[in-house]
C-alpha cells in the first residue's frame, strides 16, 4: 500500500500514520531487556494502526427502533436537519403537537465513561423542558457490566422522569432523596458507583441542554438560576398604584377586538352588544413580591399563601371581573378547582410554563380595595419549571369558537398581556460555576486530603531509609498500619483502587472520543494515579503495588494466616517462575488489543483483575467472582501475592512504564550475592537475582531486604565486618 495518492497534490493514506507511528515505536523499543519489553512492541503496533482507523461512536437508532420506544398513539416525526433529534407527535384536538424531542445522548454530549467510550442514553424531552423518560441504549461503564448488574443504572436513570431540564439536577448520595434533599434537583446516587453516575447524569443533562438551546430556547446560561422575590423589601400600594406602575396588568378583549382577532374564518360575527362591549376583562399579578402579593392580599391571606406555597415557588393571581356565567370569562362555571386552566397559559421565553390552580379558598373578603368582584385564581408555578419573575413573562387567554354544526371544528385566537417587573424586587442566585467535573472534587475533598497526607508519610519514608527501615520492628507496625489505611480507606471507603480497567478506558477513549475528561470524575483514582506514574520515575512499579493497592494489602494481611494455619509457602522452580512471569504481559496485551478494536471482549478479560470483586463491590456479587477472589487470597497463602507475579495486567503494565525509572535506589553491598544470598533467601517476590541485583520490575518495595542491610545483625557481611574489625557500607548498584 502507498502512503500517499498518486494526483499532484499528495496525500496521506489512513493507514500510514499508524505505520510510522508503529515504526517509531518499534524502533524506540527495540532496546527491550525482556519478553514483557518485546510484547510491549507488538502491543503498540496494533494500537497505532487501530488508533488510525477506528470511527467515532455515535447513536445507534433509526427510526424503527424508536417506533419500539414510542408505540402508538404516539407517532415518530422526521429527524430534524439541523439537530439529531426526533419529533414524538401526538394527536391533540384534530392535530398532531409536539409530545417530546427524543435524541440519544452519545450524538450531542459524548462523554466518555469508566470503560472510555461514552454511554449512550435514549433521552425523551417534553417541550416544556421536562424529561419524559430516560433509557439506557448501551454503555461499557464496569460496574455496571459485570459489578453491580445493569438493574441499579436502569432504576438511576428512571428518576429523571418530570425532573426539568431547567434546574441543574445533582448527584446525591444514596437514598438522598428520602433524607431530605429537594426532589426537583438531586436523583439518589448509587453506592460503589459515584463517579459512574455523575458521568450518566452529566451526559443527560448535556445532551438535554444541547435541544433545550435549540429547540426550546432556554440554554445552560440559566440553568439552576434561582430567582426570589424579596420578602423584606415592602411599599403600600394601592390598586391604582399597581396599575399605574405596571406591577398588576389588566387584558380586556371587546366585541371589536374579538372581530378582528377571527376575521376570515368565518366565526368573526361578534357577540351580543354593540362593539365596545366587554367579553373579557381580567387582571394579573405576580403575588410573591410582598409589595404586590401583600397590597392585594393583606397580610394574613399573604403569609398563609407564603406558607402554602414553600420556598422556590412562585405564584400569579388571575382575577377575572364580571359574572361567572359571561361566555368568554376563562375562570366560570367550567373551571375545575385544582387543575391547569385550559384557556390561561403563562409563557416565558416562547415556552409555556406549567401554572395550576392551588384550590384556596375564594373569598373576596380582605382583597385589596378597588378589585372588582369576580371569581379568580391563585396559579401555582414550581420551581422545576425554571421560571424567572424578575424576567418579562406573558400570561395568554384562548377565546374559543366553533364553525359548523355536524362535525364542529374549534377555532382559537389568543390575547397576551406581558409582565415586566422591576430587578430590585427580587435576588438572584447564579448556579455554581465551573465544569461539571468540580463538584465531585468538592465532595470528595476531606477523603483527598487524608490521601494526600498519607502519602505525604510515605514519600520520606522511601525516600530516606534510615531510620524508620533501620528498625524491623517499628518499620513493620508502620507498615501494617499503613497498609490498613490503604485496604480500609482508599480501596473499601474511598473506592479509589487503581485497575487496568482505566487503561482500557483511556484506549477506547483514544480511539472513540478522543476525550480524557471521565478520569476528572473519580478524584480519588486520578490522585493516586498522578503519584504512582510519578513514583515510576523514582522508584519503579513496587511503590503502588507494594503500598497502594489494595487487593495487595488484603493479600498481605491474608497472607499473616500462613504461620498459625501451619502453611508452608510452595518454591516455584526459577525456570518455572521466569515463564509465569510472562503471563501478565500476554493478558495485558490481549486486554488492550481488545479494547482498542472496539470489542467487549476487553470486559470480560478485565475481570482477571479480582479488584472489583473483592474491593470495589466487598464481595456481594455473583458467586463464580467470589469463589475466583477467594481462591486467589487461598493461592496467596501457598504462593506469596501470586496473582500480583504472575497474572496482574496491571502491574504488567506499571513493570513496563517502571523501566523508565531513575534511579536504582535499593542499597546493595559488593558481598550480596557473592558470597551472601540472605536478601535473595528472604524475598518473598524473587526479585533478588543470585548476582546480588535488584530486579526492579519485580520488586514489590517491601523494604524487607532493605531492613536487613541496615541491621548490623541480621546482614551476613556486617556481622563478618564486625567481627573482623573491618565496618563495610552498603552502595547503590544497577538492576538486573
Amino acid at each position: 500500500m502507498r502512503c500517499f495518492g498518486t494526483g499532484a497534490k499528495k496525500t496521506p493514506s489512513p493507514l500510514c500514520g499508524g505505520r510510522e507511528t508503529a515504526r517509531r515505536v518499534l524502533k524506540a523499543t527495540s532496546q527491550g531487556r525482556s519478553t514483557g519489553t518485546r510484547i510491549l512492541t507488538h502491543i503498540a503496533l496494533l494500537l497505532a494502526i487501530l488508533l488510525q482507523i477506528l470511527p467515532a461512536q455515535a447513536g445507534q437508532l433509526d427510526r424503527g427502533a424508536l417506533e419500539r420506544y414510542f408505540p402508538p398513539p404516539l407517532v415518530v416525526g422526521e429527524k430534524d436537519g439541523a439537530l439529531p433529534v426526533w419529533p414524538i407527535l401526538k394527536q391533540q384536538a384534530g392535530s398532531y403537537e409536539v409530545f417530546a424531542y427524543a435524541f440519544e445522548s452519545v450524538d450531542l454530549a459524548p462523554i466518555p465513561g469508566f470503560g472510555g467510550t461514552p454511554p449512550d442514553l435514549l433521552v425523551a424531552l417534553a417541550p416544556d423542558g421536562t424529561f419524559r423518560d430516560v433509557k439506557v441504549i448501551s454503555q461499557h461503564e464496569p460496574v455496571f457490566l459485570e459489578g453491580l448488574g445493569p438493574e441499579p443504572l436502569l432504576a438511576f436513570v428512571d428518576q429523571y422522569a418530570s425532573l426539568s431540564a431547567r434546574q441543574a439536577i445533582r448527584v446525591g448520595r444514596p437514598n438522598a432523596r428520602a433524607g431530605g434533599a429537594a426532589p426537583q434537583t438531586t436523583v439518589d446516587g448509587i453506592s460503589m458507583a459515584t463517579a459512574s453516575t455523575r458521568v450518566i447524569n452529566q451526559s443527560i443533562l448535556a445532551s438535554a441542554l444541547a435541544v433545550a438551546r435549540g429547540k426550546l430556547g432556554f440554554g445552560a446560561t440559566n440553568v439552576g438560576l434561582k430567582v426570589e422575590a424579596k420578602l423584606d423589601s415592602f411599599e403600600k400600594l394601592s390598586l391604582s398604584d399597581l396599575l399605574a406602575r405596571g406591577w398588576v396588568k389588566r387584558l380586556t378583549v371587546t366585541n371589536d377586538e374579538a372581530a378582528k382577532a377571527f376575521k376570515g374564518t368565518g366565526v368573526e360575527d361578534p357577540a351580543d352588544g354593540p362593539p365596545d362591549t366587554v367579553l373579557s376583562d381580567i387582571y394579573v399579578a405576580y403575588l410573591n413580591a410582598p409589595s404586590i402579593g401583600r397590597n392585594l392580599l393583606g397580610q394574613a391571606r399573604f403569609d398563609a399563601l407564603l406558607r402554602e406555597l414553600g420556598p422556590g415557588n412562585h405564584a400569579v393571581m388571575v382575577l377575572s371581573a364580571g359574572p361567572p356565567d359571561a361566555p368568554e370569562n376563562p375562570l366560570g362555571e367550567r373551571f375545575v378547582l385544582g387543575s391547569i386552566p385550559d384557556r390561561l397559559t403563562i409563557g416565558q421565553g416562547g415556552l409555556i410554563v406549567t401554572a395550576r390552580d392551588m384550590a384556596v379558598e375564594r373569598r373576596e373578603a380582605g382583597l385589596a380595595e378597588g378589585l372588582p368582584e369576580g371569581s379568580w385564581t391563585i396559579l401555582r408555578i414550581d420551581q422545576a419549571a425554571g421560571f424567572d419573575p424578575s424576567a418579562p413573562w406573558v400570561l395568554t387567554e384562548t377565546i374559543i369558537r366553533e364553525r359548523g354544526q355536524i362535525l364542529s371544528e374549534k377555532i382559537t385566537r389568543t390575547f397576551p398581556v406581558e409582565t415586566t417587573l422591576p430587578a430590585d424586587l427580587f435576588t438572584r442566585v447564579k448556579p455554581d460555576e465551573g465544569p461539571s467535573w468540580i463538584d465531585p472534587w468538592r465532595a470528595r475533598a476531606p477523603e483527598l486530603g487524608l490521601i494526600a497526607l498519607m502519602l505525604a508519610v510515605l514519600v520520606p519514608v522511601l525516600a530516606r531509609q534510615r531510620g524508620l527501615v533501620a528498625d524491623a520492628r517499628r518499620f513493620a507496625v508502620f507498615r501494617f498500619g499503613f497498609l490498613a489505611l490503604t485496604l480500609g480507606f482508599i480501596g473499601w471507603f474511598g473506592q479509589a483502587q487503581l485497575s487496568i480497567v482505566t487503561l482500557v478506558g483511556l484506549v477506547r477513549a483514544a480511539t472513540t472520543t478522543h476525550d480524557l475528561a471521565f478520569l476528572l470524575y473519580d478524584p480519588p483514582s486520578l490522585v493516586l494515579w498522578v503519584f504512582v506514574l510519578a513514583a515510576l520515575v523514582v522508584w519503579g512499579r513496587g511503590t503502588f503495588c507494594g503500598w497502594l493497592c489494595p487487593f495487595g494489602a488484603l493479600q498481605e494481611f491474608v497472607a499473616l494466616l500462613a504461620k498459625p494455619l501451619r502453611i508452608r509457602q510452595i518454591a516455584i522452580p526459577a525456570g518455572l517462575d521466569r515463564v509465569l512471569r510472562q503471563a501478565k504481559y500476554i493478558v495485558l496485551a490481549g486486554i488492550l488489543v481488545a479494547a482498542a478494536a472496539g470489542s467487549p471482549l476487553a470486559d470480560s478479560l478485565s475481570e482477571v483483575e479480582p479488584f472489583k470483586t473483592a474491593i470495589t463491590l466487598t464481595f456481594v456479587r455473583s458467586w463464580p467472582f467470589v469463589a475466583y477472589a477467594v481462591g486467589l487470597l487461598v493461592l496467596n497463602l501457598f504462593v506469596f501475592k501470586g496473582f500480583c507475579r504472575y497474572l496482574c495486567p496491571l502491574g504488567a503494565s506499571l513493570a513496563l512504564l517502571g523501566r523508565v525509572r531513575m534511579l536504582d535506589w535499593i542499597p546493595r553491598r559488593a558481598e550480596c550475592g557473592s558470597p551472601c544470598q540472605l536478601c535473595k533467601v528472604r524475598c518473598r517476590y524473587g526479585a533478588i537475582m543470585p548476582s546480588g541485583r535488584i530486579d526492579y520490575p519485580e520488586c514489590f518495595q517491601c523494604m524487607d531486604c532493605v531492613t536487613i542491610i541496615h541491621d548490623p545483625g541480621q546482614c551476613v557481611p556486617q556481622v563478618l565486618a564486625r567481627k573482623r574489625g573491618r565496618p563495610v557500607s552498603p552502595q547503590p548498584a544497577a538492576a538486573a
